[in-house]
């Protein structure tokens, strides 16, 4: 990061103030707690609800709490095309590990800039209302947390001074670049951003039409199928839901706790919320190889809770890297590929991209992901199980802009090609 970047953001860390408290989820201030859900009173934000699973695509059928919000939020990035310049914020969010990260100009839901919590107003939210449709891309959220969650991606080019506000710097690309190379520094959702910005190739040499991938998709949605049931929390089988928390009786996997918080450069000064815990680091990994030149992305197919329809993810994703060769949903080919590839150190100089990475911080809490991208040699041969295919670099952009990416290979895929940024 550049000098002058690094010592604004080092002031920022000192003068924005937030603690935050983990609490019983029975003492969360203006919310409803009862067997069937969690919700704040307003009834907007968000709620806690429980879904059954049943699938054929996974080894087994399960049960587990999911976040609700049905609003679609603001992600938006603002761009001086004087200077190339990106407009970032340094925003505080409870779930983050650092606390502060770069966020993108506006990162809102409509309870947030709608004010429903009496506050603040959100700054520069009127160069992303009332767009036209063709500056918005809805993109998914995660589909193993959030229950059918969008938000609208935007980066928009503006020629006009605008006054900056405290708290917000003009950021260069290369500087961006640096960015994404360092430890929960870029938030979540300016990276999402930034993967539906992704310039296309001049040459892109595709392996498949993309009519053919399409297809490829179409015939594994006959074969697959995943249906969810809403719940009540109390009815969740393998989970206890008591007045603490919302634990697995297993504890091997995540669970919705409460937070108590108190900051001094949020719209709100003060406010509690239930929050989705994490366990321990993940890892989501991407191989990818040069045919005819162009790089392709080994992407699998998969289905998820959250979403309606099938997406395409990274070649690897697991929630638990330290203990991925336990992990009963990853295949003998995904271990291989993480043993072999992602983790292996005599093969560093092959990696595109490495890094930790914080899920977003108003849900998530101490949620992080390692995001690794894989170089193979040309020479290495790979025989592809029967739910992965190789997709090139524009055909990406293109699939992400049919909302048919899921977060985390969007989130790896921008990473990589961040100097690409439009």
């Amino acid at each position: 990061m550049h000098q002058k970047l690094y010592k604004w953001f080092d002031k920022q860390k000192k003068t924005n103030i937030i603690k935050v408290k983990t609490i019983d989820i029975s003492k969360i201030k203006n919310w409803t707690i009862n067997q069937d859900r969690i919700f704040h009173n307003s009834k907007r934000f968000f709620k806690i609800i429980g879904i059954k699973v049943k699938t054929n695509f996974y080894k087994k059928n399960w049960d587990q709490p999911i976040i609700l919000q049905k609003e679609v939020g603001i992600l938006g990035i603002l761009k001086n095309n004087k200077n190339d310049k990106y407009l970032l914020q340094a925003k505080v969010e409870p779930g983050n590990k650092n606390k502060i990260q770069f966020s993108p100009t506006v990162q809102a839901t409509k309870s947030n800039y709608s004010q429903v919590h009496g506050g603040k107003k959100v700054p520069y939210l009127k160069y992303f209302k009332n767009l036209n449709k063709n500056f918005l891309q809805k993109q998914s959220e995660q589909g193993f947390r959030y229950f059918n969650k969008f938000n609208s991606n935007i980066l928009i080019n503006i020629k006009s001074k605008i006054r900056l506000k405290y708290g917000f710097i003009w950021v260069s690309l290369p500087e961006l670049c640096r960015m994404a190379n360092k430890k929960n520094l870029l938030n979540m959702d300016t990276l999402s951003v930034i993967s539906s910005n992704i310039s296309h190739n001049i040459t892109d040499n595709p392996l498949h039409k993309i009519s053919s991938i399409n297809k490829w998709i179409s015939n594994r949605d006959k074969t697959f199928f995943l249906k969810t049931l809403i719940v009540p929390l109390t009815k969740l089988k393998d989970w206890n839901y008591n007045n603490k928390a919302i634990v697995h009786k297993n504890k091997k996997h995540f669970s919705i706790i409460g937070v108590e918080i108190q900051t001094n450069k949020r719209e709100v000064d003060e406010w509690c919320q239930p929050i989705l815990k994490g366990k321990n680091l993940a890892i989501s990994g991407f191989l990818v190889k040069k045919f005819d030149q162009t790089n392709h992305y080994l992407c699998r197919y998969i289905l998820k809770p959250g979403l309606k329809k099938s997406v395409l993810s990274c070649t690897v994703n697991s929630s638990d890297l330290k203990n991925y060769e336990k992990d009963k949903n990853l295949t003998f080919f995904q271990k291989k590929v993480i043993s072999n590839y992602i983790l292996n150190n005599d093969l560093k100089k092959n990696r595109l991209y490495d890094n930790i990475m914080s899920d977003e911080g108003g849900r998530f809490f101490h949620c992080q992901i390692r995001y690794v991208g894989f170089l193979l040699n040309k020479s290495t041969r790979i025989t592809l199980p029967t739910n992965y295919i190789w997709v090139s670099h524009n055909q990406m952009i293109k699939l992400i802009k049919e909302k048919k990416v899921d977060i985390e290979a969007r989130l790896l895929f921008g990473s990589i090609n961040i100097n690409k940024l439009k």
